[in-house]
């Protein structure tokens, strides 16, 4: 665990994460000048989609095309949080348009977002107060696969058990 918020190692299928190269890594942006050099290697087609993001346990921003995995972004290694996120530019500035937790490889908890505000403020990016859609992952207690809690419904898609309230994807952290 780092004392920058809670760790989260990838969950994921064991194949994806085996095809991870090294150098694979998202692009560190641990500052504004950092993001700006970013941005402005992107095409306006691909700043129209969501990149693929993660928190990585130093508490810095890595950046990554939308399609790729997440623990490819993050070199296999664990992170503060995962998900993605979209920029727009209004009055001169950057900012962030929409941000979630959406990670099915580590599948941080909604409590991540502390870690995630940090990167992004070191970044010098505009940024909403929370994620803009927080998904809620669970482990079914019964059958031991990883869900999406939808619309508050706490039970299983795969066995119909009963999930915890509590956040539980990976315990062994």
């Amino acid at each position: 665990m780092s004392v920058r918020g809670r760790g989260y190692r990838y969950v994921g299928p064991a194949d994806v994460k085996a095809a991870v190269r090294p150098g694979s890594d998202g692009c560190w942006i641990g500052s504004a000048a950092d993001f700006g050099r970013w941005v402005s290697q992107r095409s306006a087609a691909e700043l129209v989609e969501p990149f693929t993001f993660v928190i990585d346990t130093a508490g810095v921003l890595r950046l990554a095309p939308r399609r790729s995995e997440h623990v490819a972004c993050a070199g296999g290694r664990s992170v503060l949080s995962a998900g993605e996120i979209g920029f727009s530019r209004e009055a001169g500035r950057w900012l962030v348009g929409d941000v979630s937790n959406h990670s099915t490889g580590y599948c941080p908890d909604t409590s991540s977002w502390p870690a995630v505000a940090r990167a992004l403020d070191r970044a010098g990016l505009v940024r909403p107060a929370g994620f803009t859609h927080a998904v809620v992952f669970r482990r079914c207690l019964a059958c031991q696969e990883h869900n999406i809690v939808r619309e508050d419904h706490f039970a299983c898609v795969f066995c119909d058990g009963d999930l915890p309230m509590e956040w539980n994807v990976d315990c062994a952290d």
